[in-house]
């Protein structure tokens, strides 16, 4: 077996220390009993007990979690939907082509340039409707149009990896669509399907930007709390709570990992 040059192995110690070791520090001084400085003054978990406590954090946590889980649901039957309708269905090249740029640049346009967008539309939109006043819903539509890109470009490699093949079969067996879909397409497809919602609903937990650009006075999110209070200088409650988003992001993450991992029959 080759060995790594050293200078290989530096660099990517130094870029994972760069990546991680900013997080350590926040779950250490998360237990830290000191309030201020950087003296280790024992540890405690106190931050936590008080964090749990405070009814304006619990409030904006229903709120994350509302968001996260409305948008995800909308998300990934949209992204389903549109994948099943790319792989699966013949498309001229003109229109195949428009389909795959629309479908990559939520994933490849900047999250400022698009939540610009997002409020510019959304301005135009409340002149005729008053529901699009920035609030809840339209938090859960910024999110859902990103959201259901990357649904469904999970969808779509768990597509390409399973192929058109057992399909076929169940047509040349005379099986109608939705009972081809049900009992064929539907049970093959789940670990995608549950990949890409986990993703989705990962994406929407730690968003801030589309969050703070479409967000109304009541519909504040865990996010944009976190920012304004780093603004006015950090607590230890804050790196209680950071810590806390990081290890949900953690857990949804090798969720993820697990669900796409493919196994061979």
């Amino acid at each position: 077996m080759r060995r790594l040059h050293p200078t290989v192995s530096f660099a990517a110690l130094g870029t994972l220390a760069l990546l991680y070791l900013p997080l350590l520090a926040v779950v250490v001084f998360s237990v830290n009993a000191s309030r201020h400085g950087f003296v280790w003054r024992g540890f405690t978990l106190g931050w936590y007990a008080k964090l749990l406590q405070d009814e304006y954090v619990l409030e904006l946590t229903r709120n994350t979690l509302v968001l996260a889980f409305v948008s995800t649901a909308i998300a990934t039957v949209l992204g389903t939907l549109l994948a099943l309708g790319m792989q699966r269905f013949p498309w001229p090249k003109p229109a195949r082509f428009a389909m795959e740029l629309v479908l990559q640049l939520p994933v490849v346009t900047p999250d400022i340039v698009f939540a610009a967008a997002m409020v510019v539309m959304f301005g135009l939109l409340r002149l005729a409707w008053s529901i699009f006043t920035p609030g809840l819903l339209t938090m859960i539509i910024g999110h859902v149009t990103f959201q259901t890109a990357f649904v469904a470009l999970v969808v779509r490699g768990r597509l390409a990896l399973l192929g058109p093949t057992l399909d076929e079969a169940g047509r040349d067996l005379y099986a109608d669509r939705l009972f081809l879909f049900r009992t064929i397409t539907l049970p093959l497809l789940l670990p995608g399907v549950v990949a890409g919602a986990l993703l989705a609903f990962t994406l929407s937990l730690d968003d801030f930007v589309i969050s703070f650009f479409t967000a109304g006075p009541t519909s504040t999110t865990l996010p944009i709390y976190i920012y304004a209070s780093v603004r006015r200088g950090v607590s230890p409650e804050i790196h209680a709570l950071s810590t806390l988003i990081v290890l949900v992001t953690v857990f949804l993450v090798l969720s993820v990992e697990r669900a796409t991992r493919y196994r061979k029959e």
